[in-house]
């Protein structure tokens, strides 16, 4: 659906840290949430491929979820290949690490294991629990520079989940970083149109209308970021701990 842009934001029980110093030499820090698998259409993994070649070009860091396989593990793959391991930081929980070794194998250990992922998929850390491996990769977006945010790419469940929890933290002013969908071959068509439905149906405020924002391409993707304007219907809240 290639109508006008759209957008969304977030909320959780655990508050994230705001940089308390300059941030305008760092780098953008984007956290992608995509699917573990390639999906049914080429389009998807040709895209996965296209938003590392544009964060390589404009120099943004990638935070993701740490899988190795399909559209998660190709963007990360091919932004190391451009840009090194230390632009790409993964976060798994620790249930996840034995189905990611198991479509592995022949490792040797798990030093070894550990060396293999991270020159091929970046640096990665193992933590407990899905809200810590979100929390961890929200605070290193609100870390970073200029054009840092959230984007999703085609994905199921998990993806969607992450997706609107990050547009609820926006709209309770948690955070005002840019949130993109990377719609491709339409997939996210339906999901724009339930947010014009639901600010014609009295559910969403018009001026929260545009926490989320559409992307059709790579490069629109960092321009949407790059240009991303807060939305004035936001909630003015304190989530600073007392």
């Amino acid at each position: 659906m290639a109508s006008e842009p759209l957008t969304l934001s977030t909320s959780h029980g655990s508050s994230i840290s705001r940089p308390s110093v300059s941030s305008t030499s760092k780098r953008p820090v984007v956290c992608v949430f995509c699917g573990s698998s390639p999906g049914t259409s080429p389009a998807h993994m040709a895209a996965a491929r296209s938003l590392a070649e544009a964060f390589h070009k404009h120099k943004v860091s990638l935070v993701y979820g740490g899988g190795t396989l399909g559209m998660m593990g190709e963007v990360a793959r091919t932004l190391v290949s451009l840009s090194g391991i230390e632009a790409v930081y993964g976060v798994i929980p620790e249930a996840l690490v034995q189905f990611e070794q198991e479509s592995r194998p022949g490792t040797a250990n798990a030093s070894d294991e550990k060396t293999l992922v991270e020159e091929t998929f970046g640096r990665m850390t193992v933590v407990p629990d899905m809200h810590t491996r979100k929390q961890l990769m929200a605070k290193k977006v609100m870390e970073g520079g200029p054009g840092s945010g959230f984007v999703a790419m085609s994905g199921g469940y998990g993806t969607l989940e992450e997706l609107m929890e990050v547009i609820t933290w926006n709209q309770l002013g948690i955070h005002g970083k840019g949130i993109v969908v990377y719609n491709v071959e339409g997939y996210y068509d339906g999901l724009i149109q339930w947010v014009r439905t639901a600010v014609s149906a009295g559910f969403i405020a018009p001026g929260n209308a545009g926490i989320l924002v559409e992307a059709l391409d790579a490069e629109e993707v960092v321009t949407q970021l790059m240009e991303y304007k807060v939305a004035e219907g936001r909630f003015k809240l304190d989530w600073t701990q007392k």
